[in-house]
């Protein structure tokens, strides 16, 4: 996923209301930038740290700038909760995810499971078709692990059940975890901060969903998965 434009850099002063954050640009000036991140994102809101933001050129858009990345670590960190599907869709497309590989058609926000809308179906006329739930994870408290959810997430524990109604029916369905880190290389669930989805997610795999992490490169110029994580399931 390239960007637009080259990202910009500047120092967060704060993150407020959850959607917003004002941030001093190293260029000079101040701006408010809208936060595309739902969660806590724990460790990646404290006054100082390095971000970085896109600008769109829409005049219809109420902020030109939007939070991107925050420099954790030993490398950047991606914030952005919008951008995992279409990072998930755009390495499948392009066959870097070789266990989703070989699909004839790929369509994305597809309702099914009553109200709920997949994120990507990969349908083949040789095949079953494929569901595929992605969610972005970008928290860190262990050297090296990922971990999801940062905060209580009720809805996503709702997408798993959806999933284990899939494979009932004799589909094939995906947990996919795209970690927007470069410094991670397993993932687990964050079973103290939301006691029910790491059981959830152990229980949906045990009924033949199947999960999925992938890590990924980041540049202020360009976000791409690029490797296997492994996840460290227990009992």
């Amino acid at each position: 996923m390239q960007f637009a434009s080259p990202l910009v850099r500047g120092r967060l002063v704060q993150r407020y209301k959850r959607f917003f954050a004002d941030v001093e640009l190293d260029a000079g000036g101040l701006v408010t930038a809208h936060v595309p991140n739902p969660g806590a994102m724990l460790g990646l809101k404290e006054p100082g740290q390095a971000v970085w933001l896109s600008k769109s050129d829409d005049l219809k858009r109420k902020l030109a700038h939007t939070l991107e990345m925050v420099e954790a670590g030993p490398g950047l960190v991606g914030v952005n909760t919008m951008h995992p599907n279409r990072l998930g869709a755009e390495a499948i497309a392009a066959g870097l995810i070789p266990e989703l590989a070989g699909y004839a058609r790929l369509r994305r926000e597809v309702k099914y499971a009553g109200d709920s809308r997949i994120d990507i179906l990969l349908e083949d006329d040789a095949r079953a078709p494929c569901y595929v739930e992605i969610k972005n994870s970008h928290f860190l408290r262990e050297p090296g692990v990922s971990e999801f959810p940062d905060c209580v997430t009720v809805r996503g524990v709702k997408h798993l059940k959806a999933l284990e109604r899939m494979v009932e029916a004799g589909h094939r369905a995906v947990m996919l975890f795209v970690v927007q880190r470069t410094d991670c290389d397993l993932f687990d669930t964050a079973d103290d901060i939301d006691r029910a989805y790491g059981p959830a997610l152990r229980d949906a795999a045990a009924r033949g969903v199947e999960v999925l992490c992938y890590g990924c490169h980041l540049s202020p110029e360009a976000i791409r998965l690029e490797r296997p994580l492994r996840w460290r399931s227990r009992p």
